[in-house]
């Protein structure tokens, strides 16, 4: 009995040292030897100073800048996630609008979003763009992680007529930025191309500074 009890205590405590201790310590070790940007959460700096984290997503609202898609908490890192709701949900497709100002319970469906979308963004003459232009679903649609940091190129495509003009600069000149930050599959075949926005608007206040 003791000699059982002797040696499933030995076992309890070998198996938290090695694998609750030692384990995650070796990892980390590793991670931070071979990885260290990534291990200190893949930070972006401009003049030394922490502007944001490549893996995170932030909310960009002046018309001069490139938007994130929808999220559902307003990328607030202490409360990510998504909406959870069915891809038949009428409050998905439609939203909830009770009529009262600032009421809580209100919500912007994919119908919100889509009209909300064209509205600020235009088209080369300058004119919102009409229902004939097909969206991009990460334009209409909240992502998983509520702190999506990217967004595709089609839905880039559709901003720059915006930003553009808001910066006094080609649209030319934006959508070579674009490409610029536009990243393949990861492998070739991993994935869709992506546009990282938070690198996207550091590269256009560098190129093309807006005008104050």
């Amino acid at each position: 009995m003791l000699t059982q009890l002797r040696a499933s205590i030995v076992s309890v405590l070998v198996i938290t040292a090695l694998f609750g201790l030692l384990f995650p310590l070796v990892i980390f070790g590793l991670g931070k030897a071979i990885f260290p940007r990534q291990a200190e959460g893949s930070l972006i700096r401009v003049n030394g100073q922490v502007v944001g984290s490549e893996l995170i997503g932030q909310s960009f609202a002046a018309p001069g800048y490139f938007h994130t898609r929808p999220a559902a908490n307003g990328y607030d890192g202490a409360n990510s996630g998504g909406t959870n709701l069915a891809p038949t949900s009428k409050k998905l497709m439609e939203g909830i609008h009770s009529g009262k100002k600032d009421d809580p319970g209100d919500f912007d469906g994919m119908k919100d979003l889509a009209a909300a979308y064209r509205k600020e963004n235009v088209q080369a003459d300058g004119n919102p763009l009409p229902s004939t232009v097909a969206l991009p679903a990460d334009a209409v649609t909240r992502s998983a992680s509520g702190l999506d940091p990217e967004v595709s190129p089609a839905n880039a495509d559709l901003q720059v007529y915006r930003v553009a003009k808001a910066r006094g600069t080609t649209p030319e000149k934006v959508r070579h930025l674009v490409a610029e930050n536009t990243k393949g599959r990861t492998l070739g075949v991993l994935g869709e191309p992506r546009v990282n926005v938070l690198k996207l608007n550091l590269a256009l206040d560098s190129a093309a500074p807006i005008k104050r």
